[in-house]
């Protein structure tokens, strides 16, 4: 199963992690990535820690548990090859919708791209691909 057709038919919980320049580390709760024709990942984000992280380090990690019993899920090493801020692309890939006045407070969204480096089941060393 490709990474398109995973995260359109699952839902669960996402946790993106990224590095500063110095290797400090941060993670944040994110939803399903938007899996894009060219193969690569694309989230949603305000400009936080996160985003500023990915200016000086394009590496991430994000660990996608799906909903149910168990421990099923992805582990994903990404790297960023690209962010856009337009608005109208922002809001096409936006799963929620809000008001105008609350995407107001909640500031620039930015659509962050990222190349997918490898994917590891949830639990265990092994490699899907």
């Amino acid at each position: 199963m490709d990474l398109k057709e995973y995260f359109e038919n699952r839902k669960g919980f996402g946790v993106l992690s990224t590095a500063d320049g110095t290797g400090r580390v941060n993670s944040a709760v994110y939803s399903r990535p938007h899996a894009m024709d060219d193969g690569s990942l694309a989230f949603l984000m305000p400009d936080r820690l996160t985003h500023f992280n990915l200016q000086s380090n394009p590496r991430a990690a994000y660990l996608f548990r799906e909903e149910g019993p168990g421990y099923k899920g992805k582990r994903l090493h990404l790297t960023k090859i690209r962010e856009e801020t337009d608005p109208d692309l922002v809001h096409t890939l936006r799963r929620r919708h809000s008001t105008p006045e609350s995407q107001e407070k909640e500031g620039d969204r930015f659509v962050v791209f990222f190349r997918v480096d490898k994917v590891l089941p949830l639990i265990g060393p092994g490699e899907e691909g």
